[in-house]
């Protein structure tokens, strides 16, 4: 099992967030939101088009989201609720 984190922050600002916190795992820049639209995710957030909604998502080996949640902006993901969805990803 392996976990990644994307933002649609750049590639810079994912390293040096990376290197402060310590992390890790890699964090995946959305540049140019492919990801955002792909998981349907997207919304106009103060006037920009392709504004990710807060959102987890756990994919299995194949590709196939088994978990998703979105949360409000001023929500955190729930780092316990995700570790469980993993965990019952690795018992199927």
């Amino acid at each position: 099992m392996s976990i990644a984190a994307i933002s649609r922050d750049s590639p810079y600002s994912h390293a040096e967030y990376s290197k402060r916190l310590w992390l890790d795992f890699p964090l995946l820049s959305d540049w140019n939101a492919e990801a955002v639209r792909a998981f349907g995710v997207s919304q106009e957030l103060d006037g920009m088009a392709d504004s990710p909604v807060r959102s987890a998502f756990v994919v299995d080996a194949g590709g196939v989201i088994r978990f998703s949640k979105r949360y409000a902006d001023s929500q955190v993901p729930d780092a316990d609720e995700l570790a469980a969805a993993c965990r019952a990803l690795s018992a199927v």
